[in-house]
């Protein structure tokens, strides 16, 4: 009879108890607010067996060991290795015409806040900042949600140097290094229009052939940070005309959702827009966001400008 204590086991290398994963299971619920569902037990075996072969270890056991020890590099690969990046340019598409029409709508109507105690240099930064139209990509991935943002506001304002600027941040830090690169394999371009392909991107050649890379004007308009969405606070100010989160909430239970909707409200503008993943629904916190259109909303009480 085989011992139920032990996951099916097969031709793995590594024996992984129900006590092994429900513990992973905490730690990562504590550590990035991610519920893993018992159906993802082979998933995590996977993915975490290659640390063990990284760093050598024979069990589980002396791997939730190591991370017990408090080994922040591999706090970090474990979190990594975890977390789910699935993305492509303008997924969700009908998104990206709402957001060209918000922003033009949006531009000029803000007023530069008063800051008398900043001297002149700082006080012009300041000026220049504020005018410009802030996005905020929550969930960056390897980038093609905040280039199909920075796209999208190349399309709307008719210029490669449009007044926005891009925050795009995410907690996988793996992810993060290739999007600040840009460069993407050909498959990963083939659903964009050829025009949009010769507009925004520039292809290798060489030994760079079958990748193109984003063109420079776009990375520009971006900043890219890690940041943990879980974090107790975020080193980052508003306001934002629009938070991009996508397809984040669903790995998090309500009562994480809701927390993270809370610090969303104070960050965006008065008339500023959430958008949220097709699977995903804030109907439970209707004292924070109301529904604008299709998984858009806005802040539920709105103050005038």
């Amino acid at each position: 009879m085989v011992n139920e204590k032990v996951l099916e086991r097969s031709s793995r290398e590594y024996d992984f108890t129900q006590h092994e994963f429900a513990k992973i299971q905490k730690l990562i619920y504590e550590h990035a607010g991610i519920s893993l569902s018992s159906t993802k037990q082979n998933m995590v075996y996977s993915r975490l067996a290659r640390r063990l072969r990284a760093h050598g270890l024979s069990s589980f056991n002396e791997y939730l060991c190591l991370l017990e020890k408090g080994d922040e590099v591999e706090w970090e690969a474990f979190t990594n290795s975890l977390t789910t990046n699935l993305t492509a340019f303008f997924r969700e598409a009908h998104h990206f015409p709402i957001l060209e029409q918000h922003v033009l709508q949006s531009k000029g109507q803000r007023k530069p806040e008063e800051h008398h105690s900043l001297v002149p240099d700082q006080y012009a930064q300041l000026r220049k900042d504020r005018h410009k139209i802030h996005l905020w990509c929550s969930a960056a991935s390897t980038g093609e949600e905040p280039y199909s943002m920075a796209m999208a506001m190349v399309k709307a304002f008719k210029t490669f140097t449009p007044p926005v600027h891009i925050l795009a941040t995410d907690l996988d830090t793996n992810v993060l290094a290739k999007a600040q690169q840009g460069v993407y394999s050909m498959g990963r371009l083939e659903k964009l229009p050829n025009d949009m392909l010769k507009q925004f991107f520039l292809k290798g050649n060489g030994r760079n052939a079958g990748s193109a890379k984003v063109r420079q004007e776009l990375r520009d308009m971006i900043t890219f940070r890690q940041l943990n969405l879980l974090d107790e606070a975020w080193p980052i100010r508003g306001p934002f005309e629009a938070i991009f989160c996508r397809n984040v909430m669903i790995y998090f239970d309500k009562t994480t959702q809701n927390n993270i909707l809370k610090k969303f409200a104070p960050l965006l503008a008065s008339d500023g827009l959430l958008f949220a993943g097709h699977s995903e629904s804030f109907q439970y916190a209707e004292n924070l966001f109301k529904l604008r259109a299709k998984t858009v909303y806005e802040l539920a009480n709105r103050q005038k400008v």
